[in-house]
């Protein structure tokens, strides 16, 4: 006899997808406004106040022209009046653990696209929970209550339309697509609104008379195959009528953690290059600490003065979140480098091959004391917890700048 109730997991298939997209509004400003509220409505700035590139900007310095990875230089031109302050990874890194929580609780299936980003997956959800709009406005007040910041929230039947709806809604905004209504959204955008299409890609259309995304869905597949070849030139095209095969992909492990910070001025002297090696690293595994993972791969990166880059890497004997056995590694590894007087801009350190913490198993040697750098590290975890950032540091890295 054949069942007449349709097998719910294959109703479950059949159903439609939602997917949302939330993303925060000018996510490192705003987290630090929150401890800066005399700042509100100011221009704030996050990044390196005369090197380096603007990280995050507060919507009244974008009304001003600066934006994200602008040179801090331009941006200052634009802002003379801006604020600006140094970034605080360890703070953004903690709002975004809790924000994702937050998404975790509402949805299986939660895609960490960025630190201020996510996809979430609400096919299922809303038989729980009520409509997709009803969960995306429930998790910005969420938001909003427990970390005194704002986000925008695009839901839509794929993750390309939720991620453009919520650009559109940015900021503090919410916007749904419903799938008939797709063609509609997007046709009348400029390309450039599109995501993926950057700048080059865009002036690119624009030679072939292309300015909006409708006139992209409908441009002649063969005028798309010759400019940007047979697969990119179908995947612009299927995306500008809305078509999304890619779906949320929930717990992707972290590969990497790296710290990386431009010099106030160029050098050449070894001695300056070894300390920012041992302040790089010395973030990078506090990071590495408080997320519970050790890796065994230690990378170096250099920017020189004239923007041309050097990367060097070496993968250790065990894995480790020991700071000086990390900045041992990197220093060996800048030193193998023997570079002449070569003058450095920017200097990064970046651990790999990340895994728990738990399941390490290191390698003790003979020699080893009974109390190591390992229980140094720990105990400074422990006392920065307590105290604040600067209650215990390296001596070295007190040393003015």
């Amino acid at each position: 006899m054949v069942d007449a109730e349709p097998d719910a997991r294959s109703a479950q298939r059949a159903e439609p997808p939602v997917i949302m997209h939330v993303d925060m509004d000018a996510f490192y400003a705003s987290v630090e406004l929150r401890q800066r509220p005399e700042l509100r409505g100011r221009p704030v700035i996050v990044g390196g106040s005369h090197r380096g590139v603007v990280l995050s900007a507060t919507y009244e310095a974008r009304a001003l022209g600066v934006r994200s990875g602008m040179s801090s230089g331009q941006a200052r031109r634009l802002a003379p009046g801006a604020v600006f302050l140094p970034p605080d990874f360890d703070s953004y890194a903690a709002v975004s653990r809790s924000i994702v929580a937050v998404f975790a609780a509402v949805s299986a299936a939660v895609e960490s696209a960025s630190i201020d980003e996510a996809f979430l997956d609400l096919t299922g959800s809303r038989r729980m929970y009520g409509p997709a709009a009803a969960i995306g406005e429930r998790l910005r007040a969420t938001v909003a209550d427990e970390q005194a910041i704002t986000c925008s929230v695009g839901i839509g039947p794929s993750k390309f339309v939720a991620k453009v709806a919520s650009r559109t809604a940015k900021p503090d905004g919410l916007v749904e697509v419903a799938p008939e209504d797709v063609v509609a959204f997007l046709h009348p955008m400029p390309v450039d609104a599109m995501w993926g299409v950057g700048q080059p890609t865009a002036q690119k259309l624009g030679r072939l008379g292309i300015e909006t995304v409708g006139q992209l869905a409908h441009a002649p597949a063969s005028t798309l195959r010759q400019a940007f070849g047979p697969h990119a030139g179908r995947g612009l095209q299927e995306l500008a009528w809305g078509r999304d095969r890619r779906r949320v992909v929930a717990g992707q492990p972290e590969r990497s953690i790296s710290s990386a910070e431009t010099l106030g001025r160029d050098t050449d002297d070894p001695d300056a290059v070894r300390l920012e090696l041992l302040r790089m690293a010395d973030r990078t595994t506090r990071r590495m600490r408080k997320a519970g993972l050790v890796g065994r791969t230690v990378a170096v990166s250099l920017r020189f003065a004239d923007f041309s880059e050097l990367t060097r890497s070496v993968t250790l004997a065990t894995p480790t979140d020991v700071t000086e056995e990390v900045y041992a590694a990197a220093a060996a590894l800048y030193d193998r480098l023997g570079l002449p007087k070569a003058r450095i801009r920017r200097i990064g350190v970046r651990v790999e091959g990340l895994g728990p913490a738990h399941r390490a198993a290191r390698q003790p040697q003979l020699t080893d004391p009974e109390r190591g750098w390992q229980e140094a590290d720990q105990a400074v975890d422990a006392a920065v917890r307590k105290f604040g950032p600067t209650a215990v540091r390296r001596a070295a890295l007190t040393r003015p700048r």
